[in-house]
This record gives C-alpha cells, structure tokens and sequence, in this order.
C-alpha cells in the first residue's frame, strides 16, 4: 500500500509542467530533427548546411560553394551568396538575424517565399538544429565588403556578432564539430561527405562544389581535393555510373521543363542497363528523397504509358502486359523536382508527399517520352522487346521457385502418363522422350523396367525461344517434362535433384521427327543448359529403313546408310526387300527394342554444346551456339529467311 509521503511526491499539477527554451527540444530529442544520433544521423548536419548554401545557388545568388573536411572532426561549407542578414531583427530588437537563426527553431526567409522561390530548407530548423547538436559552430558572413564573426556552443551564442575587419569574399561560411555528448566519438567519413558533394553539383548545372579533405582523414581512393562541376547535368552522373556498362537504348531519356502554371521545373535522366541492377535516385529542391514519392510516380505512371502506346502503336501484342515494377525493375533514373513549398514526410525528407506533384510530372515528362520514343524506333522496338523478355525471365524464376517451395514440402507427383522405372537412385536410368501414345505404346513394352522410364509427348513441343513466358508456364507438355525430371527450370535448376543419368530424345527418323528433337534441344538449351553441360542428353538412332534378303535382315539410319548397306552387306544381291518406317509407332517392340533401346546394340548420340578449349574461346563457343539458336528458333522470321538463303546451296537432298 502506498505510503502518505509517497503519493505526494507523485503529485501531477502545474509545477509537472516543463517548458524547454531555445534549443533545449533538439538537444533533449534529436531523433525528431534529424532521426537518431547514429553516424547516418551525424552527417544530415552536413546535409542541412549544404542544403542552405545549395539553395542560395539555385536562387541564382551563389555560383561557388566550397566544402572543406578538417582535422577535429569539424567541417567548413562557404558560399559566395548574398550572406546571411545581419542586421537587427524586427521582432527582437536586440538580436540580429543571424543569431535568431542560429538559435530560434522555425526561423528563416523560406517561408514566405519572396528570398526563395524554391528551396529544400521549409520548416526554419535546419541551421539552428545543426547548432544545437555542435561543441563549437563558427559563422562568419561576408556583405558589402565587412566581415562579421559569431560562435556558438550547444545551441547558445559563446560571443556577440563581431567586425573582425574587411572581407575579400561575399557569402556566408559555417564551421561546425559535432558535439560528442550527442553523437559520441564517431567522426565524418570523407567518402560519404564526397558523394554528397558530387550529388549536389550533379542536380545544378550552373554551380561548382570545391571539396577539400585533410589528407590524414582519408582511407581510401577519395580525392583530398576536387571541383565538382557538370554542365550535363544528370545526364552526366548516369554516364559516370553506368562507365563500361551496355544499355538496352544507346540515347539516354533526358531532358528538362518546366512544369505548368509555372509552379516549378523537373529535370530527369533514365537508362535500361543491359546487366546489372537498376536505382532510382529522387531530388526535391536539391534534398534526396530516397523513399521516393509523389514526383517518382508521376515518372513512373509517365514512362510506362509512353511505353504502353507505343507498343500498341508498333503492334506488339505482349505490351499490355508489361508493368511499372517491370518497365523500372533494371533502370537506372535520375529524378530532380523544384517546386514552391513542397511537402515532405518527416523532418528528414526522405519521401515527397507533394499529392499535385504526381500529375504535374507525368504530364510533362509523358509528352517528351512520345516524342523519344517515336524519334527513335529502332532502339524504341529493341527496348521493349528486352523489357518483355526480362519481365518474362522473372515471372518464369518467380514459377520456379513456387515450384520448387511446394515439392520441398510435398511428396513428388510424377505425370500420369510417365511409366517409370522401378529403380529408385538415379545411377543407370534412362528417360526415354517419345513422339506420341503410339510410339510410347511401343517404347513401355520394348524398354527394362527397371531403369527404363517413357515419357510420350503430343505432338511437336512449344517453341521456348520464341514463345511469351506465359505459355510456357500454361504448357502441359513442358510442365510433365519438368516435373518428371525433378531438377527445376532457369534459376532454379539442380542437377543433383535429376532423377536419371540419362535423357533421351527419341523421335522418327523423319522431318518431322528432327523438328520435334529440335524443339526439345532448344528447351533443353534454353531452361536447362546445365543438363546438356553435364552430358545428361542424348539422341536415340532409331532405324528409317529395314533391309532383308535370304533370310538376313539389316536396319538403315538414314537414306546415306541404306546405300551404304546396298553396296557392302547387300552386294550382288538382286532381291533386296526394302521396307521404311512410318514412325516409331509402326515397329514391333522387339524390334524398337533391338535397334534403339537395348544399350548393348543401340547407337546414342550425345548433344554437346560448342568444343571450349580455354575462357575465350568458351565465351566465343556460348556467344555462336546462343545466336544460332535464336536465328534458327527464335521470334525473328528473318533471321531464318537470311540463314535458308545463306546455307541453301549446301542441300543436296530434301525430305519432304
């Protein structure tokens, strides 16, 4: 039971009441300023002040901003901007306005809009929070030819606003060191502070950052000193980026305008990197939006429209299925907004929540994407095309995966009509692939049961290099196939898990039977190279022709090896009966059995890709049998028109 004295001191009145002055809210709660006081934390101080030099300059007052890491963990920004006021301030007499910044939260001439038409500084916290979490902050403002120096500690002035003399400068410089008692003995990271610099001088043309770094501080390959100055623009930044890096599009999707009613201007820079993964880098007045927002998916919703129609326009049919997440899964985007009064989520910034900001950037940046894509219809078709087909590539690992997560926590089901072998360890079984029930019928009675497994298929497979991965996930004839196999498709593909040692393509000896192993090769090549890699498929030889004369019979591959047989085993003899198979389906399982099946007297040819003797010319093997194979099965009809036209002299005879 608690006790009389106990409860009084427990006493909730007026005098529980805390009033924090000045800065006091910042030092006691940092993490509502700048969203913690980890290392991330500690150098959004320099961000804030930055951000206050970089707004000087897209106002058009600064052309220069110098930024300077020392030793002592303390940094140095300088602009040669119109300098902070340092007159009296109206409101509080005995202040200038250089100190009811430093010290006043929400105090600044961004607010009403008539020293900045846009800025990334808003709510007046930024310079007097930087202040608050410093040890020791110098601000020196050079106007009209006078110098003027004032400290601070912890929030508060150390010193009143002084006239150290004249200034060979204009602008304002802050020097600042993080106060230890808030961030502890972590220190700045040249690195990062760099590529906050470069960033900055990336998303304004018309300003140079000079960087400056005590050479003791660095570790690594940042310069100790450098001018960061790019007239392209974002333009540039993505061209350093993506330095050795093939895109699907040659000519980069940039540009800048103005957005309309005169509310601000968007600039942007996107690429569709060949290889490699995409980003998306988003600025509001100069601050980063990493979260993204509203001006990324007026971008987004714009791009893909443009895509979409032209598309429709070029009459490619699969269009409509691509989506945002698909068009911009490999991009890489710049994105920089400048507008009135943006609205963010949270003190940090990291994401625009500007609602108008959407529509105003997908209206104009979807008018400049028509226009380049339509100016461009060669690289235009080629992008859509690879878009479509990496889209395709996903959807097809994201089926794999889903596959291979519910076999792992089900039993096995095998096709229906797959006849398996009773032998259960993959070693010395085979998995025969047959055109058909008839030649399947067949192939059950001729095989071992043992380690002889038939798999008819119907008819001639989808063609993989040419078809939309939508069918190829909705094919019957593959997904038996695959699961028979048991080892996984694209990405997940595992030759431990195959169920034989042997996969064997048996077809007729005929066109159409060639066709089909074709078909089944280019599956094969395309899903799963690995099986062919590890000399995991073969093709049967069965007989085109069965030759017989007193009493002795012979079987023919092929019309070359029926003359052969003629002219050796059969010379001399006038009465040769010859006989030709219509299928597979049409022999006898004795003698399926005899001249394709039975390992003892069969022939097996093993498909193998391109010899490969050392890494060059293996990379030159895979290059030449990839664009055979997309001449001869893939989309483009005329790449196997010009292919015909240039092998055609070569045909001797035609089976037709």
């Amino acid at each position: 039971m608690a006790t009389k004295s106990s409860r009084a001191e427990k006493t909730y009145d007026a005098s529980s009441i805390e009033v924090l002055e000045g800065l006091e809210p910042v030092r006691r709660r940092p993490g509502m300023y700048i969203g913690g006081t980890d290392e991330r934390a500690m150098h959004h101080l320099v961000a804030e002040v930055l951000d206050n030099a970089m707004d000087e300059a897209v106002a058009g007052h600064a052309t220069r901003i110098d930024i300077a890491l020392q030793a002592g963990n303390r940094v140095v920004i300088r602009d040669n901007g119109r300098g902070i006021p340092v007159d009296p301030h109206p409101k509080y007499k005995n202040k200038s306005a250089l100190e009811v910044i430093l010290t006043t939260l929400h105090s600044g001439g961004k607010f009403s809009g008539k020293a900045y038409e846009t800025s990334g500084g808003l709510h007046g916290v930024g310079i007097s929070v930087v202040n608050a979490l410093s040890s020791d902050v110098v601000v020196e403002v050079a106007r009209q030819k006078q110098l003027y120096r004032q400290t601070y500690s912890q929030g508060a002035p150390t010193s009143k606003l002084l006239k150290p003399g004249s200034a060979t400068w204009q602008g304002t410089q802050v020097s600042f060191v993080p106060d230890t008692e808030i961030f502890g003995r972590q220190t700045f990271k040249p690195a990062t502070l760099f590529r906050l610099a470069r960033s900055k001088a990336y998303l304004f043309a018309g300003v140079s950052l000079h960087w400056h770094c005590d050479a003791a501080l660095i570790d690594d390959d940042t310069p100790a000193e450098a001018v960061l100055h790019f007239p392209g623009g974002m333009q540039d930044f993505l061209r350093d980026q993506l330095a050795g890096r093939e895109t699907l599009s040659p000519d980069f999707f940039a540009g800048r305008a103005d957005l309309p009613e005169g509310v601000g201007t968007v600039e942007w820079a996107v690429a569709w990197p060949e290889q490699g993964q995409g980003f998306c880098h988003s600025y509001c007045n100069t601050i980063p939006t990493p979260q993204g927002g509203t001006h990324e998916n007026g971008l987004r919703t714009a791009l893909l429209k443009s895509l979409r129609a032209y598309g429709e326009r070029a009459g490619n049919k699969k269009i409509g299925a691509l989506t945002s997440d698909e068009a911009f899964a490999d991009a890489v985007c710049m994105l920089s907004l400048f507008i009135r009064e943006p609205q963010f989520q949270g003190q940090t910034k990291d994401k625009l929540a500007t609602a108008e900001a959407a529509r105003w950037v997908e209206n104009v940046i979807k008018d400049h994407a028509d226009h380049w894509l339509a100016d461009h219809p060669a690289n235009s078709n080629a992008l859509l095309e690879a878009l479509i087909d990496k889209a395709e590539a996903r959807a097809r690992d994201a089926q794999d995966k889903e596959l291979s997560r519910k076999t792992a926590t089900r039993k096995l089901r095998l096709p229906g009509k797959l006849a398996d072998c009773s032998r259960s360890a993959a070693a010395g079984t085979e998995l025969f692939l047959v055109e058909g029930d008839s030649a399947g019928g067949s192939a059950k009675q001729a095989r071992a049961r043992e380690t002889q497994a038939i798999l008819p298929l119907r008819g001639k497979i989808l063609n993989v290099a040419s078809a939309s991965g939508d069918k190829l996930r909705q094919n019957q004839e593959l997904a038996d196939l695959v699961q028979a196999l048991g080892c996984g498709i694209g990405n997940s593909f595992d030759v431990n898990k195959l169920r034989y040692e042997r996969v064997i393509i048996m077809t007729d000896a005929d066109v159409d039977g060639a066709h089909i192993a074709a078909l089944l090769m280019t599956f094969f090549y395309t899903e799963m190279p690995q099986l062919i890699e590890k000399g995991h498929l073969y093709l049967a030889q069965p007989p085109l022709y069965r030759l017989s004369a007193g009493g002795e019979s012979v079987y023919a591959r092929n019309d070359a090896h029926r003359d052969e047989l003629l002219a050796t085993v059969f010379k001399g003899r006038t009465k040769v009966e010859t006989s030709r198979f219509k299928g597979l389906g049409e022999m006898l399982a004795t003698q399926l059995r005899d001249t394709t099946m039975d390992p003892a007297r069969r022939n097996l040819l093993r498909v193998v890709l391109r010899d490969k003797t050392d890494a060059d010319d293996a990379a030159h093997a895979n290059s030449l049998t990839a664009e055979l194979v997309e001449s001869l099965m893939g989309k483009k009809a005329e790449k196997r028109f010009a292919f015909i036209q240039e092998n055609a002299r070569f045909v001797k005879e035609v089976d037709v």
